[in-house]
């Protein structure tokens, strides 16, 4: 499953360093915004997610940084579904600001239960990404019967 979503991302400039830029901690945080509203475009938040009793944890994150963003820069968050396992998500990103590359990162992300406990990632995940939402929604309407 191969699958992009855009986000537009403003820095904030508590999310700013001693230098005026970005803190390099702050792009995890972005990277976790594009991955949130990605499941949100699918059809479900990742509120709804957890409180099916499944989470998605990182197990694994690497960032090559390029260049600084600024306080106030709007920048172009691209966040990519790489690969899909039964029980594993990894994604690609990369940052823009004026569409000069600020940072490139990868990560993988494991489904578990509350107890941290391995999980098959559900059928409505592990389909094409233009089905993903109509499919979600058969399976919640069917839930709902």
């Amino acid at each position: 499953m191969i699958n992009q979503h855009e986000t537009k991302i403003r820095v904030r400039y508590s999310e700013t360093d001693a230098m005026g830029r970005l803190h390099h901690a702050n792009y995890l945080d972005y990277f976790e915004i594009g991955r949130t509203e990605q499941l949100r475009a699918l059809g479900q938040t990742y509120r709804e997610f957890e409180a099916s009793g499944l989470f998605l944890v990182v197990t694994k994150i690497a960032v090559q940084y390029h260049r600084g963003a600024k306080y106030d820069d709007l920048l172009q968050l691209k966040t990519r579904t790489m690969r899909v396992t039964l029980v594993r998500i990894d994604h690609e990103y990369e940052l823009f600001h004026d569409d000069l590359l600020i940072a490139k990162a990868a990560s993988t992300l494991a489904c578990v239960d509350r107890g941290g406990q391995v999980q098959r990632i559900p059928d409505w995940l592990l389909i094409e990404p233009d089905d993903a939402k109509q499919t979600h929604d058969k399976l919640s309407a069917s839930a709902d019967d």
